[in-house]
């Protein structure tokens, strides 16, 4: 039974498929003629039949028929398709598998995609013609269109070559483009570098990162040809920073102790960029290079007046700066050295009487000294010759004297203060001229930076109860007061104005208080409590304060949480402190200068180390914790009968170093 169905089933499938050749054949032959592009009638219908599949493909509404012939073709295979849905279902099972395909839920859908597919193209068949010239009317413009974008391309890249920038629809010369672009920080480069190829070379600059780089305060004294890559550099720049910031905060660094032990006493400290010059009791004047520890402190000879007196006077006042180091005696001699040569001074003179106030300009080789009430400027030219620039005397004896950094080449001008009157000397004119004055308000404290003057005013009598002693800071260019700020129940006793970032002012008081004043709103920012014997000295940036005091406390303070980070602790008053980005010098300096037992023949060296005082400098740069810039005495363990562990960045002794615990 089963092979008559099976021979009924091939019968009936060899009947369909010859019905099927012939109706095809007989449409050919009527709808269109033969031609190159289309097939034979005998084989479109056998391609028709096993290759329907790949003929959908081909012939889809998107690409246009060639001729009518493939058209009527085309019409032939969508009725046969159409008919194909009325037939048996065993018949649509053989066709997928004559076709490869195994579902017969593919089949439908290719079969009913296939016939929406040809009853749009029947729709469409009418316009055919049409759409053909329309398109090849159409294809002359598009490949001009095409043309012209190449054209485009090849004048953008014209543009280039000859150095000039497309600004969207405005081209500009290179460098006025490099112009506007230096006017925007780096995370505005870094977006404009996106725009384009064009924009992204202007952006990367060397130029433009060189001057961020330099307005930023690094390499100020470089050139462009320095560096292959000043983008690098910056970022090399900002992250050494972060470290020597961090370094800070966590006390992280090495610390050296400036000895003289020849010296007897300290008597005053003074420090400049990488310098440290100290002078002592027995007469003599150390200079230290703080960026060359394999040399030993720099001696600089006295003159042969002071030398040859016995015994030799004290040094009362010592300055430097990045040129010239200058120290006065209590005889009245006062000595220049060259910070390059050292050894003989370099300028010399004597004053009738013991020199109260010792000024050295910061940038510039100019020294002021006052005697009594006389003022004394000297110079040096160009060729190194010094002279006088100027002689002055006030009414009453000076107490302080301070030179206006920033001159350049103008002439040199001098704040000084006599009782309760602050005068300003200038070199040009005959006499000093009166900046402030208030009878019985004697001043106590001075400092000046390059455009403002800035004093502490102790109020007595009847204007004790009046809002306190205050601050009042004076314009260099009109002489007029601009702030006044204060209110303080102690008086002031130091100003640091020339160091503070723009705008703000930080001072110290004898109410154990440390004060950072805002000077465009006459505002305070921070007021900290700082030491119990009154604040000696202090120096502020824009995130930190260290200070000073009279117990011999030195402190680190956060400036905008208005936190102690840490602090140090020495004999005798802190009457130096003085930072930069990554060091830290600090002078403890007694206030007996002839203590009983100091004596330097005496035995006891341990009580002449007590009244000796001591310079501390406190480098915390990134190369600082390599094991060669860590003193040998920092590096000490547990296992070593001697020696002490001197590392600043540990809370308690030997926590972190090799050897301090039996595991290592």
């Amino acid at each position: 039974m089963a092979e008559d169905e099976l021979a009924a089933f091939r019968k009936r499938w060899k009947q369909e498929l010859s019905s099927k050749k012939e109706e095809k054949r007989i449409l050919l032959i009527n709808c269109a003629p033969p031609s190159p592009s289309c097939d034979a009638p005998g084989q479109s219908g056998q391609r028709d039949l096993k290759n329907r599949y790949f003929e959908d493909e081909a012939c889809s509404p998107s690409e246009p028929p060639e001729d009518e012939g493939c058209v009527g073709g085309r019409g032939a295979g969508g009725e046969a398709a159409a008919g194909s849905e009325d037939q048996p279902e065993y018949v649509s099972i053989a066709h997928s598998l004559l076709d490869g395909r195994t579902s017969p839920l593919l089949d439908r859908i290719q079969e009913e995609r296939t016939r929406r597919k040809r009853q749009y193209h029947d729709r469409t068949s009418v316009c055919s013609t049409s759409l053909q010239q329309q398109q090849q009317q159409q294809q002359q413009p598009q490949r001009k269109v095409k043309k012209d974008e190449e054209l485009l391309d090849q004048l953008i890249q014209d543009l280039n070559e000859v150095n000039d920038i497309p600004f969207f629809d405005v081209e500009l010369p290179y460098e006025l483009a490099l112009k506007i672009f230096q006017y925007l920080n780096c995370t505005e480069l870094g977006r404009c570098a996106q725009v384009s190829r064009a924009w992204r070379v202007l952006a990367e600059d060397s130029v433009l990162w060189f001057k961020m780089c330099t307005r930023e305060g690094y390499h100020q004294d470089a050139s462009v040809s320095d560096s292959p890559c000043w983008k690098s550099t910056l970022r090399d720049c900002r992250n050494s920073a972060k470290t020597v910031c961090s370094n800070w905060k966590n006390r992280v660094g090495s610390i050296s102790q400036l000895q003289f032990e020849l010296g007897k006493v300290l008597c005053d400290v003074s420090s400049c960029d990488n310098f440290v010059l100290a002078g002592y009791t027995s007469g003599d004047v150390r200079l230290w290079d703080t960026l060359h520890w394999d040399s030993t402190a720099s001696h600089l000879k006295t003159n042969s007046l002071s030398a040859s007196s016995e015994p030799r006077p004290h040094v009362s006042h010592v300055q430097v700066n990045g040129t010239v180091a200058a120290a006065a005696y209590e005889d009245g001699c006062v000595d220049v050295w060259s910070t390059e040569t050292g050894g003989e001074p370099i300028h010399h003179y004597q004053s009738p009487g013991r020199i109260q106030a010792l000024a050295l300009s910061p940038d510039s080789p100019i020294l002021g000294s006052t005697a009594g009430s006389d003022i004394r400027l000297d110079c040096a030219d160009d060729r190194g010759y010094w002279r006088t620039l100027c002689q002055a005397q006030l009414p009453k004896t000076v107490e302080s004297l301070v030179l206006v950094p920033g001159r350049g080449q103008q002439s040199p001008l001098a704040a000084l203060t006599a009782g309760e009157t602050v005068y300003l000397l200038d070199s040009q004119e005959e006499e000093p001229r009166t900046l402030h004055s208030v009878y019985g308000h004697p001043v106590t404290c001075l400092d000046a930076s390059d455009s403002h003057v800035a004093l502490g005013v102790k109020r007595t009598g009847w204007a004790m109860h009046d809002g306190g002693n205050k601050i009042h800071v004076y314009s260099l260019e009109t002489g007029k007061p601009v702030v006044c700020v204060g209110n303080s129940p102690g008086d002031f006793t130091c100003i640091n104005l020339r160091d503070s970032p723009p705008h703000l002012l930080v001072c110290g008081n004898k109410d154990r208080r440390v004060r950072v004043f805002d000077l465009r709103a006459s505002s305070s920012v921070a007021s900290l409590y700082a030491h119990h014997l009154g604040v000696t000295s202090v120096q502020a940036d824009d995130w930190k304060i260290v200070s000073g005091g009279g117990e011999g406390l030195v402190c680190v303070w956060e400036m905008r949480m208005g936190a102690k980070l840490w602090e140090m602790h020495n004999r005798h008053p802190v009457r130096h402190v003085r930072f930069n980005t990554s060091t830290l010098v600090t002078a403890n300096i007694p206030d007996d200068k002839s203590p009983r037992g100091a004596c330097i023949t005496d035995d006891d060296l341990t009580a002449h180390r007590r009244h000796r005082g001591v310079i501390c400098h406190y480098d915390f740069s990134e190369d600082a914790l390599s094991q060669d810039h860590i003193l040998p005495i920092c590096r000490s363990n547990y296992t070593e009968s001697y020696g002490y562990n001197y590392n600043i960045s540990l809370a308690m002794p030997y926590d972190r170093l090799s050897g301090s615990h039996p595991s290592h």
